[in-house]
């Protein structure tokens, strides 16, 4: 089985500031190995700059929307992640509206044209692993406030291990 699944959204207007776009945060029972992410608007054709990163984050988690993972293939069981508002162990979730006090730990810092959007896809020795139990979040942000901001779409896939 693949056991790979996405958390996205589309069509929805980011927080009005710096925010977690996507936040998932591994269980007990599974590691989970990060394969893809990305971000783009559909609201207008004005370009401009805006920063992006990949990162950990421990508690406090972000206070999100609740995102069920989707599988890739029909047949794989539903995520040993299920949707949360509160970035714990074992959820996943949405456009936050805190960041939560926890610090966060940059692992990728990127900047795209908001005409282009932004895709991020590891080679094998990049793919981003957090161990089950890590007490430790994966997170896709954005450090300044999206701009134009509208209609914005983002998410990220994962693989469940083991």
């Amino acid at each position: 089985m693949s056991m790979q699944y996405s958390v996205s959204v589309g069509g929805i207007t980011p927080t009005a500031a710096a925010c977690t776009l996507a936040f998932v945060n591994p269980g007990v029972s599974r590691s989970l190995a990060f394969l893809r992410a990305w971000a783009g608007q559909s609201v207008n054709a004005t370009s401009a700059q805006q920063r992006i990163q990949l990162n950990t984050q421990v508690t406090a988690f972000p206070t999100l929307t609740s995102a069920t993972p989707v599988p890739h293939t029909l047949s794989d069981p539903v995520s040993v992640i299920t949707g949360g508002t509160g970035g714990a162990a074992g959820t996943s979730g949405t456009n936050a509206s805190a960041e939560g006090a926890g610090s966060k730990t940059i692992i990728y810092h990127d900047t795209f044209n908001v005409l282009n959007g932004w895709l991020w896809v590891p080679t094998p020795k990049d793919v981003i692993v957090l161990n089950a139990s890590a007490a430790s979040g994966f997170g896709l942000h954005v450090p300044v406030a999206v701009s134009p901001a509208g209609a914005w779409s983002w998410g990220v896939t994962f693989e469940q291990l083991g």
